[in-house]
């Protein structure tokens, strides 16, 4: 089932890992072995998740690297559904052999 407006990879990982453990980004970043402004990238939603910084985050925060490519490509289809008309878009028909 589609998720409605599904949350950025970066805005969860500020909701359920930076806000209540009172992590700082500069220390994940860190953790992370990434700088800074590439994290903080993410945490803006201005950046999505790699499949390398989805390696880095699942080793870092526990989960899949799996699960944090789905995350982002759930809201990247979202988000293109918003905006992508494919009323021109046609249908091919295929005949069997």
């Amino acid at each position: 089932m589609a998720m409605h407006n599904p949350p950025h990879p970066g805005e969860f990982i500020r909701e359920v890992y930076l806000e209540p453990y009172d992590l700082t980004g500069r220390r994940l970043a860190s953790n992370l072995n990434v700088s800074p402004s590439t994290l903080n990238r993410i945490l803006q939603g201005r950046s999505g998740i790699s499949p390398e910084m989805a390696l880095r985050l699942s080793k870092a925060l526990g989960r899949s690297p799996e699960s944090w490519l789905n995350m982002q490509d759930n809201y990247d289809l979202w988000h293109a559904r918003q905006s992508v008309n494919l009323d021109a878009v046609e249908k091919v028909e295929f005949r069997a052999a």
